[in-house]
């Protein structure tokens, strides 16, 4: 669907005919332009009409020449109101077109896309459920075990759920506070590191 300002500027600056009528009579100059609009409601009467060369000034006086030659002064923001005419208002893209047997092509490769991003995405989720389970669990037997010297049930929960000693200048190196993963890394615990 064409929007407003398309069909205007369509409509409303393409003449059907023009008719222009010239006489030259010792300076005098008589233009007459008649302009018929595609779709025009107006009569032809109220048409514009070219104004008359030399009407401001004296009679006798030749006709300014047009601002053609002269460059126009650019502001700083002329490449920037140029560049909003032109995508504001646009025409909009045609319609995809295609035939039969493309837009098959098109279909069948679109879905196999989203059927490989469905897949990726319930591979993740599954992956993440794993890990998350495997972390609940892990909590779930700390919160059931008794603590050592003689605490009570929960406390290794409550300490590792504390993260105390964890941040801070006299805490763990950052790489060991994550979570313990199905793959870690090589060296696990460097036994020889000291502090810098």
């Amino acid at each position: 669907m064409a929007s407003f300002f398309s069909l205007s500027t369509f409509f409303g600056r393409r003449p059907l005919s023009i008719v222009t009528t010239t006489t030259n009579t010792t300076n005098n100059f008589i233009t007459t332009t008649t302009r018929k609009l595609l779709f025009s409601t107006s009569a032809t009467a109220m048409a514009r009409v070219a104004s008359k060369p030399g009407a401001g000034g004296k009679s006798g006086a030749a006709a300014k020449p047009a601002r053609k030659n002269r460059p126009v002064p650019k502001s700083e923001n002329s490449t920037r109101v140029q560049t909003l005419r032109k995508n504001m208002f646009s025409r909009a893209p045609p319609p995809l077109r295609m035939g039969r047997l493309r837009y098959l092509r098109h279909w069948t490769i679109h879905r196999a896309w989203l059927l490989f991003r469905r897949q990726q995405r319930e591979a993740t989720s599954k992956e993440r459920q794993r890990m998350h389970a495997g972390m609940h669990s892990a909590c779930e037997e700390l919160r059931k075990s008794i603590g050592p010297e003689g605490r009570s049930e929960g406390y290794l929960y409550r300490v590792a759920m504390e993260k105390e000693g964890v941040w801070g200048t006299s805490a763990i190196p950052i790489e060991y506070v994550r979570y313990q993963t199905e793959y870690p890394g090589a060296e696990p615990w460097k036994h020889n590191w000291k502090k810098v």
